[in-house]
């Protein structure tokens, strides 16, 4: 990667993001000692510009950023630095130097769909999600089904916090129908980018 160091007299400004939410933490510098070190480790170096030495946000405190990925932007002069965030990110003990929280609940079913997985591997006992593995591809499509019609009967003749129970029942069975088929709960939101394209025809 082609990083201009020269421009700023060896710094470039490090946007920190949240690889998962998209949340941006925090803004920092990296020399080419910084972004060396931060390959190297995995946690996120800056360069501290009042005590002009290198530091590994967290040293202190524990709330490292465990690095995901860098990429530097058109002008080779800043670098977008997307992490796994430990713990609160600012020094004041908020989850973003904006004070924002770094959190996006849609982004659980990422975090449900990795739990379910590893439900799906090591099949732990005296677990519901195993019992449905181990009930057959047919129970849990049952299931899926069984879901469908109640999170139905709640939206027609229900309540809309009973909908919205059932619908999370419906879409909690729906991951692990798809598990235990080969697929994720991203492979349904590929297929719905691709129906969003104007592109896009009906199979």
């Amino acid at each position: 990667m082609n990083i201009d160091f020269d421009k700023m007299n060896g710094l470039v400004p490090a946007i920190v993001q949240d690889a998962d939410t998209r949340k941006v933490l925090m803004l920092g510098f990296m020399n080419r000692e910084a972004y060396d070190k931060t390959n190297e480790t995995g946690l996120v170096t800056f360069y501290s510009r009042s005590r002009q030495k290198l530091w590994t946000k967290g040293e202190e405190s524990g709330h490292v950023l465990h690095l995901v990925s860098m990429k530097n932007d058109c002008d080779n002069d800043t670098l977008l630095v997307q992490v796994h965030p430990e713990g609160p990110t600012c020094h004041t003990g908020t989850d973003t130097c904006w004070g924002e929280k770094n959190e996006e609940p849609i982004m659980f079913l990422k975090e449900l769909q990795d739990f379910i997985d590893k439900r799906y591997k090591e099949m732990p006992k005296d677990s519901y999600t195993t019992s449905l593995f181990e009930s057959g591809v047919n129970r849990m499509a049952q299931k899926v089904g069984e879901e469908a019609v109640e999170t139905v009967i709640e939206a027609t003749n229900g309540t809309p916090q009973r909908m919205v129970y059932e619908g999370a029942d419906l879409l909690y069975h729906l991951i692990v129908l798809l598990t235990s088929k080969g697929y994720r709960i991203e492979d349904l939101a590929h297929e719905l980018v691709e129906r969003h394209s104007k592109s896009w025809k009906k199979h």
